[in-house]
């Protein structure tokens, strides 16, 4: 029976799905005719230009070489075979020139063109499956798409929109597994502000991505057992999550929180608790062959 209601609600997830694709498609092509988005228009000229000057060189190749040029520092010759390589079937070319265009990285930052190859990698290879190739291209695509969607981007057809982001992030988080999906959907069942908001479901979501190694999930799954009334009896697990992220913490200004939470929750913990949670952290750390980084 329980085997059974997974497969109907994936069917039907399945199909709403579909659905969002088609909505998708919508939102990229209009994403391209908005008036005074000339960057996204000339990036488009572009790769249709890219692939006209590559046509003698396979897509497999283009993507070699758009790779190698990237990591030697020639960032602005990666772009004409990475754009030949999204337009001919490479997931990793388009998700690349994604990543490109919403950092900033060797082009202007252009959220909307970002969008538009994100969008290009979940409707030409969502249909791979899980265990294609692309599906760890696809499950990021996805996750890219969710946090434009909670945010929206200024003056474009991409609008907040939080139930789509659920719809996607929930997509990638069951189908794919993707661990920074189901982060992200713990965090908008966190939000009280949000609908739909439920600290159960936020557990469950980021307890699985933080079993699979997720930081961020660590720390917010330790977070949630540790500071809630209603799971006093689980605070020293909560405890061990918090000190298994801080352990993972290398400094940067982005984990900034990880170590005020983690300092947080041992000023108010026993020298016991502390011992053990450190104990456990460390165990789980060296079971997966990660060096143990110190902590003060």
């Amino acid at each position: 029976m329980i085997k059974t209601q997974h497969i109907k609600r994936m069917g039907i997830r399945r199909a709403a799905f579909t659905h969002f694709l088609a909505c998708l498609g919508c939102v990229s092509i209009a994403a391209l005719s908005v008036t005074g988005s000339a960057q996204a228009l000339d990036t488009h000229n572009g790769a249709m230009a890219a692939v006209n000057q590559m046509a003698s060189v396979s897509p497999q190749q283009a993507l070699r070489d758009g790779a190698r040029a990237y990591y030697s520092g020639e960032k602005d010759k990666a772009l004409s075979p990475l754009r030949y390589a999204a337009e001919n079937g490479q997931a990793m070319a388009a998700w690349k020139l994604g990543r490109m265009y919403a950092q900033g990285d060797g082009v202007p930052e252009d959220d909307l063109q970002a969008f538009r190859y994100f969008s290009q990698v979940v409707r030409e290879f969502s249909s791979d499956g899980p265990n294609a190739r692309s599906a760890p291209f696809v499950a990021s695509a996805l996750v890219e798409l969710g946090r434009y969607f909670l945010t929206g981007i200024s003056d474009s057809p991409v609008t907040q929109n939080s139930y789509k982001a659920r719809e996607v992030f929930t997509y990638a988080a069951s189908y794919f597994g993707d661990a920074d999906a189901q982060y992200n959907l713990g965090l908008m069942y966190l939000n009280d502000k949000l609908p739909d908001y439920d600290r159960r479901l936020a557990a469950r979501w980021l307890k699985l991505a933080a079993v699979k190694g997720h930081v961020g999930a660590q720390a917010k799954f330790g977070e949630l057992l540790y500071f809630s009334e209603e799971l006093t009896t689980a605070r020293m697990t909560g405890l061990k999550w918090m000190t298994l992220a801080r352990r993972q913490v290398v400094g940067n200004e982005r984990d900034a929180w990880i170590v005020s939470l983690h300092e947080k929750a041992f000023a108010l913990a026993s020298e016991n608790e502390r011992r053990k949670s450190a104990t456990w952290a460390d165990g789980w750390l060296a079971k997966r062959g990660h060096e143990v980084a110190s902590t003060n």
